[in-house]
């Protein structure tokens, strides 16, 4: 894709015992649990040359309240910016510098904590914390190298729960948790190097065997820009099978920018003011239900003219979205529902003579677009104050801002790109001076990438190659090697008890206990068939294995034992026996295994039972 450029910051959650600056316990907990609750609100402040940062800017003008939920034993008072924070993880450092290896960065020789100004309400101090591991690096790709820029080591954010009773409410259980940050060069020309690029890195992450799984453990930011474009911020993307469509969409969106700035320049348009005009009489019988409500409500409806522009609000910028769109989320970022123009009207309630009655309030001509905004008085002059600001750099082509990425694979403005003045230093924790003799043994120590990971399980434990990605990518996989290697159970065994079972049952059960079972099998004490009814027991409380194996009679059998429970099938079904020989053992599986409850495997319950059928035939 000529002239596209991409560039990613990856954030992926560390798995360590505590946070990174207090000693709680890393854990998400049910919003029903918090215990006790603080409100506050956030203010943008100065850099140390006395800059604002212009993001922290335009957040501050939506005014929020934030209330934030603590839960007792996962959060405390470094979560609630009540107490200055403990001494920087050194667990979580270690890890950091373990990847940054594995991506061929360097570590630095002193990690200094950083803050970073955040006030839209996702930290309780009104910045976060972070601070540089590592820098340089690459990573490979079919399409070329992608160069690493940083590697950083920062806190996670609080969780964002809704709005209620007019707070914006965060859960303070994920404030803290150590993260990882990797920030890679603008080397990414397509759309497919995009996702090749995001899974390599994504690779690295689960070689470690460290960081947490599961939605919102890992998220990245991807930065976007075209010829004659601008850097524009996906900010969080989730899905990794939407990076290509995130990454195309944004590239089209920039194009077709730059295509209304260029039909603006034709047209001689240099600099449309939006001159609010109050219409609120034009539509006292109006059938639009959206003006209708604001006025019922006390509001009024106020107008801007865009001159120049008719015919452009309609042009679709992404699929399904419009230029109209992207004017509508700017105003929305005032508090009002959106906009309504002439580009679209009559329409939706509208009629021609209220369109017609409209123009001429605001003397606008054929050649112009007439904005509207129904809300009470200040927050509608606000949103069509950020319309204006929109109109004015759609003149210049594509702005640079951070946007939102949405589930279809387009996006929408959040806020604009941050600058360099929301950085300062921590003073409230000390720097951490980084040996070189520890990175030396770190560089020697470092775990095996999963790849090679997944041809060495293949190789040595005959699993096909499906199953091997399955358990090198899970984080169990020192479990995997330590129990076939142990206790000797058979390796598609071991994966389908590790991952497949506790899956498929919907349980949760502990590596020690897994362990446990697998030696129980091996050991000929229990029946492979038997493993999904112990894992579920298990799934239900901290129970001994050998409890669960007595309580549900799932003893192994001596063979005897076994020959005795056959003997009698096979004399209810004689005559089945007879009738069928040897064909009978397949139908006849069944009702024995039945019978001995999952106490004996089945390759020798089927080996018996042909024994024992043979006898019969031949008495």
């Amino acid at each position: 894709m000529s002239g596209l450029k991409v560039g990613f910051e990856f954030h992926q959650q560390l798995d360590t015992e505590e946070k990174l600056f207090c000693g709680c316990p890393p854990e998400l907990r049910e919003v029903e649990d918090a215990d006790h609750s603080l409100v506050r609100r956030l203010h943008p402040t100065e850099s140390e040359l006395g800059e604002v940062d212009r993001a922290a800017l335009e957040e501050a003008r939506r005014k929020r309240v934030f209330r934030y939920l603590g839960f007792t034993n996962s959060t405390c008072l470094v979560e609630e910016d009540e107490e200055p924070p403990r001494r920087l993880n050194r667990e979580a450092l270690d890890l950091a510098r373990q990847v940054a290896l594995l991506l061929g960065s360097e570590p630095v020789d002193r990690v200094e904590v950083m803050r970073k100004i955040v006030i839209d309400g996702s930290n309780t101090a009104g910045f976060q914390r972070t601070a540089l591991v590592a820098l340089g690096g690459e990573v490979d790709t079919s399409e070329g190298p992608v160069r690493v820029e940083t590697v950083a080591l920062e806190e996670e954010a609080a969780q964002r729960q809704g709005r209620e009773d007019g707070f914006t409410v965060f859960s303070l259980d994920r404030l803290g948790i150590p993260l990882i940050e990797v920030g890679c060069a603008p080397d990414i020309e397509s759309p497919g190097q995009a996702r090749e690029f995001a899974e390599r890195v994504g690779t690295i992450f689960r070689s470690t065997g460290r960081v947490k799984r599961g939605i919102g453990t890992i998220r990245q930011d991807v930065n976007i820009s075209v010829e004659g474009g601008a850097r524009v911020e996906l900010k969080g993307v989730q899905e990794l099978g939407l990076v290509e469509d995130y990454v195309e969409r944004e590239a089209a969106r920039q194009r077709a920018l730059l295509d209304i700035r260029d039909e603006l320049d034709e047209r001689g348009v240099s600099g449309s003011v939006l001159e609010p005009v109050d219409v609120s009489g034009i539509f006292e019988r109006t059938g639009s239900q959206v003006i209708r409500d604001a006025l019922e409500s006390g509001g009024g409806v106020y107008a801007g003219v865009l001159r120049g522009f008719e015919g452009l609000l309609g042009k679709e910028v992404q699929p399904g979205r419009r230029f109209g769109t992207e004017l509508s989320d700017r105003a929305k970022t005032a508090g009002v529902g959106g906009i309504l123009h002439t580009d679209e009207m009559p329409g939706n309630g509208v009629t021609r003579e209220e369109v017609e009655s409209l123009r001429d309030a605001v003397s606008a001509s054929r050649r112009d677009v007439v904005v509207l905004v129904a809300d009470e008085r200040d927050a509608a002059m606000d949103a069509l104050d950020r319309v204006g600001e929109r109109v004015r750099e759609a003149l210049r082509g594509v702005p640079g801002e951070t946007r939102r990425p949405l589930p279809d694979g387009n996006s929408q403005y959040m806020r604009p790109l941050p600058g360099a003045a929301r950085m300062y230093p921590e003073t409230d924790v000390p720097p951490v001076e980084v040996s070189r003799e520890r990175v030396g043994r770190m560089r020697g120590e470092l775990p095996e990438l999963v790849p090679d990971t997944v041809t060495r399980f293949v190789e040595e434990y005959g699993l096909n190659e499906e199953m091997a990605k399955q358990v090198a990518r899970s984080g169990y996989r020192d479990l995997f090697e330590a129990a076939v290697t142990a206790t000797g159970v058979d390796p598609v065994l071991a994966v389908r008890t590790i991952l497949h079972y506790p899956r498929e049952l919907g349980v949760e059960v502990d590596e020690g206990r897994l362990f446990e079972v697998m030696d129980a099998v091996s050991g000929g004490e229990v029946a492979k068939e038997a493993v999904p009814g112990i894992l579920e027991e298990l799934g239900r409380g901290d129970r001994a294995v050998a409890e669960i194996v007595e309580d549900l009679g799932l003893q192994g059998l001596e063979e005897e034992e076994l020959r005795e429970v056959i003997r009698e099938v096979l004399r209810d079904r004689r005559g089945f026996v007879e009738e069928n020989g040897m064909d009978a053992v397949g139908p006849l599986m069944g009702p024995v295994m039945g019978r001995v409850r999952g106490s004996v495997d089945g390759a020798e319950v089927n080996r018996v039972l042909v024994d024992e059928i043979k006898r019969l035939l031949e008495d």
